[in-house]
């Protein structure tokens, strides 16, 4: 399935940082939209800034525009103040992308968990990221420092504990 631009990405205007304040909201909540579900539909967890400006996301060579770099900062910023975001680095050159939040995660790993019948059971993280039982699940393949904050999410919530295990770390749900 390949990924949908939205209508803006083949409007030129859309790659320059428009000056009027209510029209440039609207834009960097375009902007900001878009970069979730790109990240999403290919289940990027992790940009470096400086390939982002290369990347298709926000360079469209079909008609010759990117966004500036300046702009970029500030779309990813925008997605920091909505949590969807957090720096790697003091430089802010790498980052972390979650175009869904840990909570939403662990709400997600815990409908699987529910449904199967396997509360009061241990898994370890790679049987929930990466084993045969989740391939159909939208969690699979998820990077380990997103699935332990999603576990972390239901820990608090008193639905799961993180457990340290031989091999590593598991998990168990209540």
């Amino acid at each position: 399935m390949s990924f949908e631009w939205p209508w803006q990405y083949n409007f030129p205007p859309f790659f320059t940082l428009q000056p009027n304040a209510d029209t440039r909201q609207k834009q960097l909540e375009a902007w900001c939209s878009l970069a979730l579900s790109y990240c999403r539909h290919h289940k990027l967890y992790t940009l470096d800034v400086m390939e982002a400006q290369e990347s298709p996301m926000f360079n469209n060579k079909k008609i010759e525009r990117k966004l500036s770099m300046e702009t970029i900062q500030i779309v990813f910023e925008e997605l920091r103040k909505k949590g969807n975001l957090e720096w790697l680095d003091k430089n802010k050159l790498r980052c972390l992308v979650m175009w869904r939040r840990p909570e939403e995660w662990g709400k997600l790993i815990y409908q699987w968990v529910s449904k199967n019948g396997m509360v009061n059971s241990v898994f370890t993280l790679y049987e929930l990221s990466n084993g045969d039982d989740t391939q159909e699940e939208e969690f699979h393949g998820l990077e380990e420092w997103m699935l332990l904050r999603s576990l972390q999410a239901l820990q608090t919530d008193g639905r799961a504990e993180i457990i340290s295990m031989d091999d590593g770390k598991g998990v168990k749900f209540f």
